[in-house]
């Protein structure tokens, strides 16, 4: 298979939309969110910690103090992979990240 076709594909392959979570262990905060390609906004939050450019000032405190193996990186929840019909996922994402809102039910001093 040549680079253009292996493109195409990729380009072609339906992205995990989901909800994220990240979360300092320590002091429990976390910052919750929603991604069309969840595992990929959590590669480029920690290249954006790594590179002291995060836009959260308190986040990036707290990773600045006590580094990457204070922090939880995970998906909570992937939304079913489109049909195929080029429909809009974006009323899901805010749906299903208003559930997970719900759920954790975490304080305002808890949140980032």
């Amino acid at each position: 298979m040549d680079r253009k076709e292996l493109i195409r594909k990729y380009k072609e392959t339906p992205r995990p939309a989901g909800v994220y979570r990240i979360q300092h262990t320590p002091s429990g905060r976390t910052l919750l969110g929603s991604s069309p390609d969840a595992p990929a906004m959590l590669n480029r939050v920690q290249a954006q910690l790594r590179m002291r450019s995060h836009p959260n000032r308190e986040l990036q405190g707290d990773w600045d103090a006590d580094g990457k193996g204070a922090f939880l990186f995970e998906v909570l929840e992937l939304l079913p992979a489109p049909d195929g019909s080029g429909s809009d996922h974006t009323g899901d994402l805010r749906l299903l990240e208003e559930l997970w809102v719900d759920e954790l039910a975490l304080p305002d001093e808890a949140k980032y």
